[in-house]
């Protein structure tokens, strides 16, 4: 079973587009335990995430879960994985040693050049970040270069699209997650849109430089969705409501989906009684499409049922946004120019990367 571990409901950091409540409250440790059993009582793996806030100011925590997670894979045969999401500003080489050995998977929440226009330092300067993450980044990639740079692009970083996703290639980085920041902190207009949508061409175009010299970076969502395509995978059917990897709170409820953590009309049990089926069933049974999109030709490319994303942009986790709408015909739009002109160049490189 995957777990979100939410570690800490405090951060160091104040971005300006971050709806979580920032509170001084901290997972104890026989809930973090718990935790654990559960991962290890379903499935053939057992997974977490550490999540927050920001996880590393619990650091000696995910310290005592990789010891314990280690000891109950080892007696119950079944493989243990896990993976951090972290704003990187805490991590030290002593603990990516110690991730190292584990085989943690890190997603380093860095917005590259758009990093000091959303993301500041919570005290009460709001200091710079960005020579901080730079450095953070190089240490990261120096124990586990196949960690992912997860850019957060705000409406007033838009402009540094395509350069972001250069300079995180250029740190070393082999993949870059770029999402747009969605919720009520956000405010998009027309004309970010229309800079997005030449900042996805420039991105485009940087993505064929580097096909042509063999130079295997990936860009989600352009890469997913021109696999997806090919594969004739449904991104709208792989999730909803994310019930295959299930939030656990600080005080341990579990919950569906980040956005969801908190909402009593979500809760799907907890830690020391265990899930509620019931609930979970209840849940997966409801449609995973709005009924706005039943007539779209691309709803079967397009990630209209993510329950969280709906949620924070229009307050209904089964109606999509104009904003989701739009920005998911770009992505499609710039996925299909990307693939055609990778396939010309080389179908046999293609198919190895993308088949």
């Amino acid at each position: 079973m995957n777990l979100t571990l939410h570690l800490t409901e405090r951060c160091n950091m104040d971005c300006s587009y971050c709806l979580r409540v920032k509170r001084p409250c901290d997972m104890p440790e026989e809930v973090l335990y718990k935790a654990l059993e559960l991962a290890f009582s379903k499935g053939q793996n057992a997974g977490v995430c550490f999540f927050g806030g920001e996880p590393m100011l619990k650091k000696d925590l995910i310290l005592k879960a990789l010891d314990r997670a280690k000891t109950m894979s080892d007696s119950s045969g079944k493989p243990f994985a896990c993976k951090m999401t972290s704003n990187g500003t805490l991590l030290d080489e002593d603990f990516l040693k110690r991730a190292k050995e584990a085989g943690m998977v890190i997603g380093l929440s860095y917005d590259a050049l758009g990093q000091d226009i959303s993301r500041r330092f919570a005290d009460k300067d709001h200091s710079s970040t960005s020579a901080v993450l730079r450095e953070k980044a190089e240490l990261l990639l120096k124990y586990l270069p196949d960690s992912v740079a997860l850019i957060t692009v705000a409406p007033q970083a838009v402009p540094y699209y395509a350069e972001s996703v250069k300079h995180v290639h250029d740190l070393g980085f082999k993949q870059a997650s770029c999402v747009l920041a969605y919720g009520s902190r956000v405010n998009w207009t027309d004309g970010d849109m229309e800079i997005l949508r030449g900042e996805l061409d420039k991105t485009v175009d940087y993505m064929t430089e580097l096909f042509r010299k063999s130079d295997r970076f990936k860009v989600t969502p352009l890469c997913s969705k021109i696999t997806e395509c090919i594969k004739g995978v449904n991104p709208a059917s792989r999730c909803h409501l994310g019930v295959r990897q299930m939030q656990v709170d600080v005080r341990g409820d579990l919950y569906p989906c980040t956005s969801f953590v908190g909402d009593p009309d979500y809760l799907m049990g907890n830690v020391f009684d265990g899930v509620d089926e019931s609930r979970v069933s209840a849940l997966a049974a409801k449609s995973n499409m709005p009924e706005t999109c039943r007539n779209c030709e691309l709803n079967k490319r397009c990630t209209n049922s993510c329950g969280c994303s709906n949620r924070m942009n229009t307050g209904d986790e089964n109606k999509i946004s104009p904003l989701q709408c739009t920005y998911e015909r770009m992505l499609i739009d710039a996925a299909d120019r990307l693939g055609n002109i990778l396939f010309t160049i080389d179908q046999a490189r293609f198919a190895k990367y993308f088949g």
